[in-house]
């Protein structure tokens, strides 16, 4: 049920188009970063209310108490000094002192927000009003009877004293409140920047996961297109690509199916086409060989010497275009499914012995020597000899045509009992082969650059026969050239029989 429900998902988002993943993707990445944002907005604003707090509220508060403790102070001086003289002068500056005293103390009290400090400034209005109201008492009797009441020092200065206190204890309050609130602004601060920070970084992770995800699931299926039309490009047509795409790749990848299929169509047609023309020209190229063979043993009659080098010219072409015929025919069963291997335990050293014997009058015409190394005594493996005999020919007849006269061509036959296998090395000391070449000298009909340039006749058919056979024995194949000094085509094929004769 999970992968159904896994399997409905995928098949969902492959509905959507690239733009809309893209457009998704940035959404996200838009939307985390904007929490972000806010996030970090919302702790800055914390902190300017913090701040406003202490600016507009705590510090005024403080600074204004202190103006009041030095109000008191300054009432104290005019009190006494108009006690002591009785001068309206000091009378009046002991006016404009507590006027001065209760318009400082009256915003004071509206302003204040907190309990305890609006208690503390209540009993300082109050305490204050006592005061004035035990000086104007106490003046007034002294200028009535000319004399100071006892024991007004002792209770004005314990009012005095009480005022203080309460004052001091208003300003250690609103200190204690302005540290809370800067010890409070610090700790946000750290919080905030650390959060922010790894917020940053998820937001970053997340963002390039969500880039990472839209860009797989766009790149993955046109790296499957890709790997596809490169196949298509090694002739393999017959397999179509089956990947989830965005909508907008999907008929790309219809397209690229499709073309794959009419590929395959005009392949088969192709092959259908060249065995039956090899078929149907086979038969009549056999009768061309055999009579002209029958012309040069002079069964008719005697030839002159120049009539003698025509037919050999023919007989020579004939013998070239029936092994074209013929690998153009064992190429098509191969590709049908329809060669029969008989797979045997068979000598490889006789068969190496045999291609070499095929070859060797052409190997002494161009004063060529061929080196066989092999392991003392017989070397035999599963496997079928005449198919094997076709691979060494044709290696064999490749590394004699790019030798220079005079070279030297190596067939090195070595097993490997630890992985194994034997494996076979044709070595020449030719031009050797273009890296850019190396991956398509498998393929049918393929003549590469060297080929051309050195004007060697082929038809591209052996290494592509090649290829089979030794797949259809369990092995591989493969080639290791450096460019102007030769080239060596290795094979592998397994000292034990892996399967029954196809």
């Amino acid at each position: 049920m999970a992968s159904k429900v896994f399997g409905e998902n995928e098949r969902r988002s492959a509905r959507l188009s690239i733009f809309w993943r893209l457009a998704l993707s940035s959404l996200a990445i838009i939307i985390v970063m904007a929490g972000v944002n806010l996030y970090a907005l919302s702790q800055l604003r914390q902190l300017t209310a913090l701040s406003t707090a202490l600016v507009s509220y705590h510090y005024p508060a403080i600074d204004t108490a202190k103006r009041l403790l030095t109000s008191l102070m300054t009432q104290l001086r005019s009190e006494k000094k108009y006690l002591a003289v009785p001068d309206p002068i000091f009378l009046r500056d002991f006016d404009g002192e507590t006027e001065e005293f209760r318009r400082t103390l009256a915003p004071l009290l509206e302003q204040e927000s907190i309990a305890d400090a609006h208690r503390l400034l209540k009993e300082i209005d109050r305490l204050h009003q006592e005061y004035e109201t035990l000086f104007r008492n106490t003046a007034d009797r002294q200028t009535s009877r000319g004399l100071k009441p006892t024991g007004y020092e002792a209770r004005r200065d314990t009012l005095m004293s009480r005022m203080t206190d309460t004052l001091d204890a208003y300003v250690n309050l609103h200190e204690e409140r302005v540290g809370t609130l800067v010890s409070d602004s610090r700790t946000r601060s750290a919080r905030a920047e650390v959060m922010t920070q790894q917020l940053v970084i998820a937001a970053v992770l997340l963002g390039l996961g969500l880039a990472g995800i839209a860009t797989y699931s766009i790149l993955y299926p046109l790296r499957r297109l890709q790997e596809h039309i490169r196949q298509i490009g090694q002739g393999q047509f017959g397999k179509s690509v089956d990947v989830e795409a965005p909508s907008d790749l999907r008929e790309l990848v219809n397209t690229v199916n499709w073309m794959a299929a009419k590929l395959q169509e005009l392949d088969d047609m192709k092959a259908e086409f060249l065995a039956h023309v090899s078929h149907e020209l086979r038969t009549p190229l056999a009768s061309i060989r055999e009579g002209t063979q029958l012309l040069l043993d002079e069964v008719p009659g005697p030839l002159s010497r120049e009539q003698h080098d025509t037919l050999r010219i023919i007989m020579d072409s004939s013998e070239r275009l029936i092994r074209l015929i013929s690998t153009l025919l064992d190429l098509s069963k191969m590709e049908a499914g329809m060669m029969e291997y008989r797979i045997v335990p068979t000598d490889l050293t006789r068969v190496a012995e045999t291609s070499v014997d095929k070859v060797r009058l052409l190997a002494e015409g161009k004063r060529i020597q061929i080196l066989t190394e092999a392991p003392p005594g017989r070397l035999r493996a599963p496997a079928d000899g005449a198919r094997l005999e076709q691979v060494l020919d044709n290696l064999l007849s490749n590394a004699l045509k790019f030798s220079p006269a005079g070279a030297t061509v190596n067939l090195r036959m070595e097993p490997d009992d630890r992985a194994g296998v034997l494996r076979i090395a044709v070595s020449d000391t030719g031009p050797g082969i273009p890296a850019d070449d190396l991956p398509h000298i498998f393929e049918r009909f393929y003549q590469g650059r060297m080929q051309a340039r050195h004007a060697v006749a082929g038809s591209g058919l052996g290494l592509a026969l090649a290829k089979r056979v030794v797949e259809a024995h369990g092995g591989r194949i493969w080639v290791e050239s450096d460019l102007g000094k030769g080239t060596t085509v290795l094979f592998t094929l397994p000292l034990a029989r892996t399967g029954g004769a196809a």
